[in-house]
C-alpha cells in the first residue's frame, strides 16, 4: 500500500470514528487546491468535523516512526483555510501501536527543514481521541 492509500485510509478509520460518537464528519475530496493561491497548495484539509457548536478543520497523518515530518507550506495552507472557514484547526496523528494523538497547531515542532510531530509532544500536548471527543 503506497503512501497515499495508506493517508486515505488513515482518512477513513478517523472519519467512522468521529461519526460513531456522533461528529458530523466528512473527507475533503481534492485538497490540494486553494483558489486563492498563484500555485496548487500542499493540502487544506482532509477532514470536517462538527458537533453542535465544536467544528474543526482537521489534518490527518498516520505513522509508524516516532516523528511525522510535515512540510511548513502545507502547514502554512491548512491554517489558512481553517481561518477562512471559521474552523478550529487540528492535527490528528496516528502513531502506529500508540493510537490517535490530536493536537493544537502550535504545538508542531521546528526543524532544520521543516516541521515535525513527535510521539514525545503528542503525548505531552496531544488529546487521545477518547479525551478529544468528549
Amino acid at each position: 500500500m503506497g503512501n497515499k492509500e495508506k493517508g486515505a485510509a488513515a482518512e477513513r478509520e478517523l472519519l467512522h470514528m468521529l461519526c460513531e460518537e456522533g461528529f458530523a464528519c466528512v473527507r475533503v475530496a481534492g485538497s490540494g487546491l486553494m483558489s486563492h493561491s498563484s500555485q496548487a497548495s500542499d493540502d487544506s484539509c482532509d477532514l470536517l468535523a462538527g458537533k453542535f457548536k465544536r467544528k474543526y478543520a482537521i489534518e490527518v497523518k498516520s505513522c509508524k516512526a516516532k516523528k511525522k515530518y510535515l512540510s511548513k507550506g502545507q502547514i502554512e495552507n491548512f491554517l489558512i483555510f481553517s481561518e477562512i472557514f471559521g474552523l478550529e484547526p487540528v492535527i490528528a496523528v496516528k502513531f502506529s501501536r500508540q493510537g490517535w494523538f490530536f493536537l493544537k497547531p502550535q504545538h508542531i515542532e521546528k526543524t532544520k527543514t521543516g516541521l515535525a510531530i513527535s510521539l514525545r509532544t503528542a503525548k505531552k500536548h496531544g488529546k487521545t481521541f477518547e479525551k478529544f471527543v468528549k
